[in-house]
């Protein structure tokens, strides 16, 4: 599933998910902006770990210093570049979250927010790990998931995009207990606070597990 975003939900079509959330979804999306701007100081350098079109980097360019978006799309990436062609300290790169092509500890916070954590496909602890070569000592990761509480809310945006062609047809025997599986191949699961203790584990940080607006897992590590 690696490929999933930049071959099929990219772009327009990855815009498109957002714009048909329902009311409930998009306060979840709020709370989890607000969450990340509240963890960033004036003049931080900020690196988000698959940005997509920027949708979270336009609400975080006017109070970061240097910010980065990287993706494994081109098409959302280019979409990108004119969302955000007004905010001169934001770059755009395409780029591997398990293999960032940045010197070690350049950032002062590093995000991964909607679930990227298991959404994205990848080694979770490689993730994790890359992501905390590039943060500078006493800066933040800040890794996020569905609250268990958030299912039914989750499942229903879920058939949205379903319905508009947007993801596969939901495999509805396969789809259950926080894991979300299409037809077509994509799977994402969830993390809850267990999950992050364990997957990040033997990291010489420091963790802390928080719950936001009974929608979001945060799994915030201070490097």
């Amino acid at each position: 599933m690696p490929g999933y975003y930049a071959e099929r939900l990219s772009a327009e079509r990855l815009r498109e998910c957002y714009e048909i959330a329902p009311p409930r979804v998009q306060q979840y999306l709020e709370a989890e902006v607000q969450h990340v701007a509240g963890r960033i100081r004036p003049g931080d350098a900020v690196l988000e770990l698959g940005c997509g079109y920027g949708r979270v980097l336009e609400r975080l360019a006017p109070n970061c210093g240097t910010l980065v978006g990287i993706d494994t799309s081109r098409s959302s990436l280019e979409l990108a570049r004119k969302f955000l062609s007004r905010f001169p300290n934001c770059k755009l790169a395409q780029m591997d979250a398990v293999a960032l092509g940045f010197r070690d500890r350049v950032f002062d916070v590093v995000l991964c927010t909607q679930n990227g954590v298991s959404a994205f496909g990848v080694d979770q602890r490689a993730l994790i790990a890359e992501s905390i070569r590039v943060t500078r000592a006493g800066g933040r990761v800040l890794f996020s998931s569905y609250a268990e509480s958030f299912w039914d809310d989750r499942l229903e945006w879920f058939r949205l995009q379903a319905e508009r062609g947007l993801v596969g047809e939901i495999d509805w025997a396969a789809t259950g207990d926080g894991v979300i599986v299409c037809k077509d191949g994509f799977r994402a699961a969830t993390l809850g606070p267990e999950e992050f203790l364990a997957l990040t584990s033997g990291f010489d940080v420091e963790r802390r597990i928080e719950e936001v607006d009974q929608s979001s897992v945060f799994c915030e590590i201070v490097v």
